[in-house]
């Protein structure tokens, strides 16, 4: 089984919430190097997930799909992580002034 079980639902809640605590953390430090740690993380956490994919292999099914669906959710929490991050350093950047090289969320809100 993986070593963080993400098929689990408490797991997921408890992933959640750690999620929103780190994101409301940064927001109001508006330093974006808490969420940049928290995105570091779940960066590892699929990391941990795929080698463990790649060495379990398809002998035993029931691994197989817990793993799968752990690296699954594993994306989910990289994609919320990169956008919360970069959402907390262009509040980072507006806060201290800062010359900023573009904005970082303009290129997501116009796809939106």
């Amino acid at each position: 089984m993986p070593v963080i079980n993400f098929t689990n639902p408490f797991a997921i809640l408890v992933a959640l919430i750690l999620f929103a605590l780190v994101l409301y953390l940064g927001r109001e430090t508006k330093k974006s190097f808490v969420v940049a740690i928290m995105l570091f993380i779940f960066i590892s956490l699929l990391l941990g997930h795929t080698i463990e994919f790649m060495t379990v292999g398809q002998s035993d099914q029931e691994i197989y799909k817990a793993v799968t669906r752990s690296a699954t959710i594993d994306l989910l929490f990289v994609f919320l992580s990169f956008i919360s991050y970069l959402w907390v350093d262009s509040m980072e950047v507006k806060l201290g002034k800062k010359k900023s090289i573009d904005d970082s969320l303009e290129w997501f809100w116009n796809k939106v």
